[in-house]
């Protein structure tokens, strides 16, 4: 069984409509896959129904956008009740945050020389959550990049000459907000984009120990072999669930093909048993 546990659609920043990736599942020869767009839930139906036709589970997920001590982290949360009010309250600030902070992005790049508000919203399109990609692919079809990797590399990634700081979720108000929905969460590349000093071993100890946090993400292309043992180590240590997922963005993102990393079924299996027993809703 071949399990990939976070892949995104066009709801979010990927480039497949929900359909389409349950149908680029099936020419890959994935079983499951979990649909983890950023900040909505809107996908998920769509995704399921594809699924039950082509016979593809589709787990119901989300990428939380996080923080801790200012530092981003990403936060997957597993079979949430999409009805829960402050799990949806809290995603509609995200969002509010992620839209925000276009207009001053937008202001930056034309002072640089790189206009985009007449092609901007052809990227968007049904996203109710906006964020730096669709910059990314205004920035592709002007010229004035390459790809999304150079528009982020050179100019939209923290700290860049584009890019305002916008609102995330403390990272223990989302866990227990997860928690709350019926949920699983899982930190996805959790040594990929920050560092481990920026997210130390003796911070996911003490969330493993809360009892707040489910798993990490620890096959994935951002982490080299020696930090993918070194986090499979730990999380056997902690009593965490490790998985495995490509990250996949359609052709918005590059090396990250469908179940270029998979999940094993018996950690399938505890995720959707620790839904169930909290109330959520897995597929």
């Amino acid at each position: 069984m071949r399990i990939d546990l976070h892949t995104h659609s066009s709801i979010s920043d990927g480039t497949d409509t929900p359909e389409e990736l349950v149908a680029a599942a099936v020419s890959a020869g994935v079983d499951v896959i979990g649909l983890c767009d950023h900040d909505t839930f809107d996908g998920l139906d769509a995704a399921g129904a594809a699924g039950e036709r082509l016979g593809v589970r589709v787990v119901r997920g989300i990428e939380i956008s996080a923080e801790h001590r200012g530092v981003s982290v990403h936060l997957l949360g597993y079979g949430c009740r999409v009805e829960d009010g402050p799990l949806d309250d809290e995603l509609a600030r995200i969002r509010e945050g992620r839209t925000g902070r276009i207009p001053a992005m937008l202001d930056r790049l034309a002072a640089a020389g790189m206009p985009i508000d007449d092609v901007l919203d052809d990227f968007v399109g049904d996203s109710p959550s906006v964020g730096r990609p669709h910059l990314a692919d205004a920035m592709i079809a002007k010229g004035y990049v390459s790809d999304r990797r150079e528009a982020f590399d050179s100019y939209l990634a923290d700290g860049g000459p584009m890019f305002v700081a916008r609102y995330a979720t403390p990272l223990e108000v989302g866990l227990d907000l997860v928690r709350a929905a019926g949920g699983a969460s899982v930190i996805a590349h959790p040594w990929g984009r920050v560092s481990r000093d920026q997210l130390p071993p003796v911070l996911l100890a003490g969330l493993a120990r809360s009892g707040r946090l489910d798993g990490l993400e620890v096959d994935h292309q951002d982490h080299d072999t020696a930090t993918r043992t070194e986090l499979r180590a730990l999380a056997a240590d902690l009593g965490l669930l490790a998985t495995g997922s490509s990250d996949y963005h359609g052709t918005g993102k590059q090396d990250h093909d469908l179940a270029c990393n998979t999940t094993a079924p018996d950690v399938l299996d505890e995720l959707t048993a620790r839904v169930a027993r909290r109330g959520g809703r897995f597929v």
